[in-house]
């Protein structure tokens, strides 16, 4: 983009000497550089030669590979951890994560099923909890626990109340019948 600017004598303009007739100003909005083309890479004839060999001869002996590996299935596994291609760094340092838990592939015949299972925390808790309560409920039953006491003395208390009441009522009947009797 290309613009003039006319000339203008402003001293209060910082960049008034920036703004002349003789000057044209051809910059990018924004100040900054494109991107495009930048950062590519571009393969060595050599290497890509020497890939193209490697793939030929892999195909070539693919074919005797496969024999040799149904021959040895429990030795492909071993091979194949040591054949991964380490990326980046792994490849320069051996890094051992003790947080990383791999994963191991368990085969069929090895896992058993008649193992005991083993419960969760909050199982064993919940089944916990259960016994406690049936064994409380038990003593409580047998009036072995406080509480059980205090409700025996409860009811002993009430039934002596309830008794008391039953013995006055009888006795204000006797009252009032031999009273009727008498008139």
């Amino acid at each position: 983009m290309l613009r003039t600017i006319r000339p203008s004598v402003d001293h209060k303009n910082p960049f008034h000497y920036l703004e002349s007739q003789d000057l044209i100003l051809d910059m990018p909005r924004g100040g900054r550089k494109g991107h495009k083309g930048r950062g590519k890479q571009f393969s060595n004839p050599e290497e890509i030669d020497r890939q193209m060999r490697v793939q030929r001869e892999l195909e070539a002996n693919g074919g005797a590979e496969k024999e040799e590996s149904a021959g040895s299935d429990s030795d492909s596994s071993s091979d194949e951890d040591l054949s991964k291609k380490k990326s980046g760094v792994e490849g320069i340092i051996e890094i051992e994560n003790p947080n990383r838990i791999s994963q191991k592939n368990k085969k069929v015949s090895e896992i058993d099923i008649e193992a005991p299972k083993e419960l969760t925390r909050r199982e064993r808790e919940e089944i916990e909890k259960q016994k406690a309560k049936e064994r409380y409920m038990k003593l409580h039953l047998e009036g072995k626990t406080d509480q059980a006491r205090a409700d025996l003395a409860r009811l002993a208390i009430i039934k002596k109340q309830r008794e008391d009441a039953a013995k006055k009522r009888d006795e204000l009947k006797k009252d009032t019948d031999e009273s009727k009797a008498k008139r």
